[in-house]
Formats: structure tokens, sequence, C-alpha cells
């Protein structure tokens, strides 16, 4: 059962401008040198001040400008064990862990319906999930490598899926047919009608063909949006971490026209032993598998306070899908999706002296719901319960 808690409040407290971005950086679907397994058991449990500090947030709108807020945070419960995590054997080096375990969506009704349908496509390479009718939740490294905003995300988009239209391209059938139609009933009635019944077989045809080659005409083909302004958790930066910290590894992008898709709802991530069979479920569009919708599950086997260590078989290009449960609503028997967790990806850490590799993903903790849920609805009033 999904657990009403009741959530911190993001106060904003001052925002000021700051010098436009240089958009220089190169987008890394894949991070080197990040804070792992080993490096999370010996983190402090930040202060209340360094919270204000890592929840601050930086704007980026589409003009290139850019803007810092500074919050406050009330009625944060600082858990003392909040880095704790279970020692498991590594793993070798892959992506691909045994068995190919993801299956990609080629049916158009999956791909265009709940909940596969609010998977979205990031211009800079990366996946995204919709959260509401005008904003997107994604993975902070898809737009900032910790120093510096991506070349891609200055003229960043969204694509949302859609299917093809039934012309596919092809020009409207008929034209010419029936000029041909017309100049042989003048001529000679049995050859315009001979021509008529031979139209018909052919359309039959198409349709029969059609049919069979469903699955090279299902691909889906995205309807590209404009980012109107984008959030990042001043976590997320070096200045502020000193390294790259993967507890701040989420962003929202906020589109410049609403879309009319069902989105997919925030939720607090609970922990393993609340999961049904531990598992967790995401979709995404991989690298290795161009232009498919590719979906997953698979169980969790390490958690800290702020991150899932998994091992989902996912490769670059699905990074920023959102992680979600089905559980039942409080008092009620209906199942509801919501998202717990950002994909971060495959990462490589420092563990023992050895770089070691894993699949991550950021929860979503009851600070990051206050954060999110701030930053879709420019208040915290509509963010008490989570």
């Amino acid at each position: 059962t999904w657990h009403l808690k009741k959530i911190p409040q993001i106060v904003r407290e001052r925002t000021f401008s700051l010098d436009s971005p240089k958009f220089e950086a190169k987008t890394k679907l894949e991070l080197n040198g990040v804070c792992g397994i080993e490096c999370q058991r010996k983190l402090p449990v930040p202060s209340l001040s360094d919270m204000k500090n890592l929840l601050s947030y930086e704007t980026v709108f589409e003009n290139g400008t850019r803007t810092l807020t500074e919050v406050n945070v009330l009625g944060a419960v600082l858990d003392p064990a909040a880095n704790t995590t279970t020692r498991r054997p590594l793993r070798k080096k892959r992506q691909i862990y045994g068995t190919d375990s993801r299956f990609s969506i080629y049916d158009k009704k999956f791909m265009t319906n709940f909940p596969f349908n609010t998977a979205v496509k990031i211009s800079t390479g990366c996946s995204g999930i919709l959260v509401s009718p005008k904003h997107v939740l994604t993975a902070a490294h898809c737009l900032h490598n910790g120093k510096d905003y991506v070349k891609g995300s200055k003229r960043l988009r969204v694509g949302l899926m859609k299917t093809k239209s039934r012309g596919n391209g092809r020009k409207h059938k008929g034209a010419k047919r029936s000029r041909r139609e017309i100049s042989a009933a003048k001529e000679d009635p049995k050859a315009a009608s001979e021509l008529r019944r031979q139209s018909k077989g052919y359309e039959r045809k198409q349709r029969r063909s059609g049919r069979k080659q469903g699955t090279s005409d299902s691909m889906p083909s995205f309807q590209w949006t404009r980012v109107k302004s984008t959030h990042i958790p001043k976590g997320w930066f070096k200045g502020v971490s000193g390294d790259i910290a993967l507890d701040y590894d989420y962003a929202v992008l906020e589109l410049k026209r609403p879309h009319k898709r069902k989105y997919m709802e925030l939720g607090i991530s609970p922990t393993i032993k609340m999961m049904p069979g531990s598992m967790i479920h995401f979709s995404g569009f991989d690298n290795d598998r161009s232009g498919q919708l590719v979906y997953r599950f698979c169980s969790i086997s390490d958690e800290s306070n702020d991150l899932f260590y998994q091992y989902c078989d996912a490769e670059p290009g699905s990074t920023g899908s959102g992680i979600y449960l089905r559980l039942k609503e409080p008092n009620k028997k209906k199942w509801k999706r919501k998202i717990i967790a950002v994909y971060s990806g495959h990462q490589w850490v420092d563990i023992n002296g050895e770089q070691q590799d894993y699949n991550v993903a950021v929860r979503i903790t009851p600070l990051k719901y206050a954060q999110i849920c701030f930053w879709i609805h420019g208040n915290e009033e509509n963010c008490t319960q989570g």
C-alpha cells in the first residue's frame, strides 16, 4: 500500500541572476569517479544548513539566462542512519547482466497508452518521464556535467511518442486513378470496370501486407516540444559537493506547451522490504535499440537513504527514465503506479582501489518529493502530503 507521509516544506527565500552558462560541456551518459557504495557509507549526515545549500537550485531559461534560488527547509527529519547499505559481493564489469531481460515495445496500443506513453526522449540523448501536463523528470547529468551545462541543453527539446499518420508519407490514393477511370470510361466502359476491380484488389493486398509488416511500421516517431526552463539542485554541482554526488542527479524540465497525455504521479520511495518482490519497473530509449521503447523490471539489491543499487539491464540512452512501482491506494481496491526514483544509469566507482560498476537510481525521498513538487506547482501549499 502507498503510505501517506507528511512532507517537509521547501520555501523560496530569494532569487538572483547569474551569468549565462557557456553550454560547452560534453554529454556523458556514463559517469566515472562518482561517490559509490563504499564512499556513501563514509559520508556524514547533512545538517539543516547543508540541506538548505544542497536543495537550493539553478534555473536556466530558453533564452540562455540563469538564476539561483536559495531555499529554506522546514520540518525536515534527518536520518542518522542515512547512508548505510547492505554489503554485497562485487560484480563483473558489464551493463547487461547475464541474459538480456529487456523488452522492446512494438505494439502501438502499448506505446501510446499509460504507463508507456509517459516515457519521453530528451534531445541530449537521455530519457525522461512526464510528471505533469508541462513537466518532465530526468537525470541532472543529461543537462549538466557538474561544472557547466552540456552543449545540447541550450536549445533543449523533449520528444513525446506518437503513432505515425495513416498515410505514412504516401500520396493520397485515387487521384490519378480516378482520372484514368474517367478517360477510360469515355473510351471503353468495360476497361473502366476492370480498372476499378484491379484497384480494389490492390487495396486489399496493401491492407494485408500492412498487417504483416506492422512491426516495421510501429517504431515510435516523436512530437518534439521546446523546453521553457530547467531546474537543477545545487547539490549536483561540483563546487558545492566537492565531487559529483549521485544523490542529486535529478532535474525537472518545464515544457513550452502543455501536452494532453496522462502523466505519472510522484510517490515517496519505500524501502526494499515494502516493495512487492523488491521489484522496480522503467521504460526508456536505449541507444543499442535505436528508435525502440525498451521496458524492463528487476529487483533491487542494495539501498541507502538516497540511492537504489540494482541489476536492471540497461544501456546509455535510458538514463533519466522514471522508475515506478504499482501499489494499492490507501483504503481503496485500486492499484496505482507512481514514480519513486530516477534512473541515473550505469556508473563506475572506486571500490577497494578498483573501478567497479553498478546500475543506480536516485530515490525520491520526502525532501526530494517536496522540491520536485515545488518546481511543478510553484508553491509549497500543494506539496504537504506525499
